[in-house]
């Protein structure tokens, strides 16, 4: 007997179909919480560094570059070298294939909510660690000594806007998790919303302060490398980059789901699904996400580009052009001239911060 089909994508539903019990509130928060943070937090000090305020980083290119460090970091320098466990491209395609790809090809989001609270208690961990190692490690700027930086400042800067952006970028995942929640309503939507951002913004601040306030502007643009230089073989650092790399295999799987959604509802409608295509568009979307993982250098690529692009237009542009198109206030109205206001102002950063990256990567190949 085949097996039945999907569920109709996003939030249509046949009428003729009974509802499912659906995700709990306190799931919801967590699989909200998960898509807003993810693994970039380890990007927070980086972006204070440059320019004071707090911003976050990207997923799968983390696994990349801390899976192989938090493999060697537990091996003896003897016995480390050149082993198929200490690639980083490899391991990461090992625990895409083994790890990431079964939790994304679970038919439903609210699955994820379990997962999803680990991943949240993953990152408190690394935000008492940053904490408590504030002590632990001496200051790395010359005493006594007056600083003065500024050539880099605008370059430097032209990162931290669109990583901002990127780092609350929850957007796609709103509808799957507002159409399987227990009793859904705007209401109750917008209470999940509140929890999930005011945790997750404490978080930020808190890792972003003390991590920049530890190493100031040597601070890496991944904070867990900046500790290797100070406390090579910690035992704290050493569960951290282990907790961060659960935390970033629980997140890509709910950050995957929306894609999914979209792509369905793009080529297929609302036609019923099969799972032939569930694990097709599945492994066509991870296969993608993957190869970008692999080609892109410096994970600042991937704050810089996608948070002036796609990121910018998420949060500002589209928002603006929406509640105009869509309002039925005058355009002199209160609202109406915020809405102008978003979109102008999405545009001119969007524009701005990609022109200067590009800049940035002229002068600098």
């Amino acid at each position: 007997m085949p097996p039945p089909p999907l569920a109709l994508p996003l939030t249509l539903q046949r009428a003729e179909e009974p509802r499912a019990k659906g995700a709990s509130f306190t799931s919801s928060v967590f699989n909200l919480m998960n898509a807003i943070m993810g693994s970039g937090i380890l990007g927070l000090a980086y972006a204070m560094a440059n320019t004071g305020i707090v911003a976050m980083s990207s997923y799968m290119f983390i696994l990349k570059t801390e899976l192989p460090a938090a493999i060697a970091s537990f091996l003896s320098p003897e016995t480390s070298g050149g082993a198929w466990y200490e690639d980083g491209k490899t391991l990461l395609i090992l625990m895409t294939v083994c790890v990431v790809l079964p939790l994304a090809l679970l038919p439903k989001i609210g699955f994820l909510g379990y997962t999803s609270s680990l991943a949240f208690l993953f990152i408190l961990f690394f935000t008492v660690v940053v904490v408590v190692k504030k002590s632990a490690i001496p200051c790395p700027l010359p005493s006594n000594v007056t600083l003065t930086v500024l050539n880099d400042c605008v370059f430097q800067s032209a990162y931290t806007i669109p990583t901002l952006a990127f780092s609350f970028l929850c957007h796609t995942a709103v509808l799957p998790i507002y159409s399987e929640m227990d009793r859904p309503s705007k209401k109750r939507m917008q209470n999940v919303t509140n929890v999930s951002i005011s945790l997750s913004f404490l978080l930020y601040l808190i890792s972003a302060l003390f991590g920049y306030l530890t190493f100031y502007s040597h601070v890496d643009s991944e904070l867990l490398i900046s500790y290797d230089t100070y406390l090579p073989r910690d035992v704290l650092v050493m569960a951290v980059r282990l907790a961060i790399l659960l935390a970033v295999l629980l997140t890509v799987p709910l950050i995957h789901f929306p894609a999914r959604k979209a792509m369905s509802v793009l080529f297929c409608g609302d036609r019923p699904l099969s799972w032939v295509y569930h694990i097709f568009s599945t492994l066509l979307i991870l296969t993608v996400v993957m190869l970008l993982a692999i080609l892109v250098p410096d994970i600042r690529n991937v704050f810089g580009v996608v948070g002036s692009t796609t990121s910018t237009c998420l949060l500002f542009v589209f928002p603006g052009i929406f509640y105009l198109r869509l309002s039925n206030q005058p355009l002199k109205s209160l609202e109406s001239v915020g809405a102008v206001c978003l979109l102008i102002f999405g545009l001119f950063v969007g524009l701005l911060s990609l022109c200067v990256i590009v800049v940035t990567w002229a002068q600098n190949p």
